[in-house]
């Protein structure tokens, strides 16, 4: 049977790579999965989902104004779907975590998505809430902050490396702007006067 999973974690705990792997398994035995991606996070290239081990696949694109139910239903009807393969999830919105679960109910399809919990504030992201609220399975993958203890926030850094406690929820970047850590250096970090990185 069907269902709707949400793979959660911090930054570079290597969603995007377990995401390509699972394609690939898909694939290997001669069965099609759909990879989709946030149009918004263009570091690969829009289209694309890449991993930091060098791993790249094609994929269609979501943004705030896209129906994902028909986008995946049209795909599904020229040839079948064995699975839907959600990258950057978080930034789904409540309607569209709604689609993908009609996805799983009414054409049958597993959906695996793949996404942030909580940005560098710790709120969680509208697509990882309702995917938490929803989903059927909730797994998480796990990272490490630089002092061993998982992580489980992400720091933000300007470019003078200093910690950031404001701004726009989303704002697209890599290891040069958002570190993994655990609680308490994420704490440590927003309340040091510096706001360095250990």
């Amino acid at each position: 049977m069907a269902q709707l999973y949400f793979y959660y974690s911090a930054m570079n705990a290597g969603k995007s790579t377990t995401l390509l792997q699972s394609a690939f398994n898909y694939r290997e035995r001669g069965m099609r999965p759909m990879i989709m991606t946030a149009a918004i996070d263009d570091r690969a290239g829009v289209g694309k989902v890449a991993s930091r081990i060098g791993l790249q696949a094609d994929a269609f694109i979501f943004d705030d104004q896209s129906d994902v139910f028909s986008l995946v239903e049209r795909q599904h009807k020229e040839e079948p779907l064995h699975c839907v393969l959600v990258d950057e999830s978080q930034f789904l919105s409540k309607q569209q975590v709604m689609q993908l679960t009609e996805v799983v109910d009414k054409l049958g399809v597993p959906v695996l998505c793949y996404g942030l919990r909580t940005d560098f504030l710790g709120e969680l992201f509208v697509g990882s809430q309702y995917l938490l609220a929803w989903a059927d399975k909730l797994i998480e993958l796990k990272t490490v902050c630089h002092c061993g203890r998982k992580a489980n926030h992400v720091l933000r850094y300007d470019s003078e490396g200093n910690a950031v406690a404001s701004g726009d929820q989303v704002q697209i970047g890599g290891n040069e702007r958002y570190v993994s850590v655990c609680r308490a250096h994420y704490k440590e970090a927003l309340n040091s006067e510096q706001g360095q990185l250990a």
